[in-house]
């Protein structure tokens, strides 16, 4: 059975064009090809990923955040509660009102307390300033690394600049050294971000980025293993071009840098634009569609690798909508609105209001009821007559 499901996956109508066999695409001693077992080296380099973020994070990033001022915020925690504690873990985190009510009965507390311990247990859960820092310079030290990588082994490919050089000689075309080591450094990436996806920050499009994941290690995979390695490498340049911009955006975000973060969100936002809407278009998808056909005919895997990187054009749309979005807020308010993408932290608003009802109390902010007439009495003063008794006993209207 697995044998057959084997012989069946790797037939090579789906991989390669008509007219080619896996037998043209034997292995010499000068040449070599792409194979599919490379891939499994991304599981131990993943890994190994994961272990130098690990380090860097506490070793570099953390220290770093507090000498740059990046305070956490001081929460008020959740008292300990078994049967609150027990709903929000098992059933549900944001209960409704009639749930509210029925915990408050049980607890014996009133719904209010209920609704703030729900409240202030979330925000428990988010996380801290300085792990979104660290994880923001992690990734923008990978990013640097990464595209300069990408450049350097690109800068004398001719394919970057003549874009039907991707085709030329397809699938024969010989797996240089330094492109299976970009190649290994980008999948093991992505790979350690899928392992390290429930310990990471989660915003709000948690499910986007789960799609956008997939989407590439499924699409760097394939590229590999249908030798679609130029047309690859030129996808994963574009990607981390402006990924270089949006981390540091974050940092300064988080080091209160304001306009130095918006500043540099500007940038982001024209490079992510123009990258993702305007050359991806040009010189990925229009390459992999019009010009590839002049080199062979249509196959499965000439659909597959064009259905993924729509997949990745479709989150790019989505993306940018919320980045013109935020550019728009940015042009009419002058500052940049906080990140949409971000689970923003929820305030104790009923204990705000005991505050200002204790402050009340103590006569600091004390207000009496207003009159008959519109004035308002302070401190328990008598309002201002509207009127003045003249000499002759008429009255006048002031």
């Amino acid at each position: 059975m697995a044998r057959s499901l084997y012989e069946w996956l790797w037939q090579h109508e789906f991989w390669l064009p008509p007219g080619i066999t896996w037998e043209d695409m034997q292995e010499s001693e000068d040449i070599h090809y792409p194979q599919p077992r490379d891939l499994l080296l991304s599981f131990p380099f993943a890994l190994i990923l994961v272990a130098i973020r690990c380090a860097f994070e506490r070793a570099i990033a953390l220290p770093l955040s507090t000498k740059l001022g990046v305070r956490d915020k001081q929460r008020p925690k959740a008292q300990p509660n078994p049967v609150l504690e027990t709903f929000y873990s098992m059933r549900c985190k944001n209960p409704q009102e009639g749930e509210l009510i029925s915990l408050s009965k049980q607890c014996d507390l009133p719904v209010r307390k209920v609704e703030r311990w729900f409240r202030r247990r979330r925000n428990m859960d988010r996380p801290s300033l300085s792990k979104k820092f660290c994880e923001a310079c992690w990734r923008f030290t990978f990013y640097i690394i990464s595209f300069f990588t990408g450049l350097a082994v690109l800068y004398d490919k001719p394919w970057l600049w003549d874009h039907r050089e991707c085709w030329t000689g397809y699938p024969q075309q010989p797996l240089q050294p330094s492109l299976f080591w970009y190649y290994m450094l980008e999948l093991s990436f992505y790979w350690s971000l899928v392992f390290t996806l429930p310990f990471d920050v989660k915003r709000k499009d948690f499910k986007e980025q789960i799609v956008h994941h997939a989407a590439t290690i499924f699409l760097i995979s394939f590229s590999y293993c249908a030798n679609y390695i130029r047309i690859g490498t030129l996808v994963m340049v574009i990607h981390d071009a402006s990924d270089c911009f949006l981390e540091p955006t974050k940092i300064f975000n988080y080091m209160k840098w304001k306009k130095t973060c918006d500043s540099l969100f500007m940038i982001f936002s024209a490079v992510f634009l123009i990258s993702r809407l305007v050359v991806y278009p040009y010189t990925v998808l229009y390459n992999t569609y019009y010009y590839s056909m002049e080199i062979f005919q249509p196959f499965f895997g000439y659909y597959f690798v064009n259905t993924l990187l729509i997949i990745l054009q479709l989150l790019h749309v989505f993306w940018s909508c919320l980045i013109i979005h935020m550019v728009y807020k940015f042009i009419l308010q002058g500052t940049m609105e906080k990140d949409m993408r971000s689970d923003t932290e929820e305030s104790d608003k009923d204990e705000e209001r005991d505050k200002v009802r204790e402050k009340e109390k103590n006569g600091t902010m004390y207000f009496s009821s207003v009159t008959s007439n519109g004035y308002i009495q302070r401190n328990g003063s008598e309002p201002p007559s509207s009127r003045a008794h003249l000499a002759n006993g008429h009255v006048k209207e002031r």
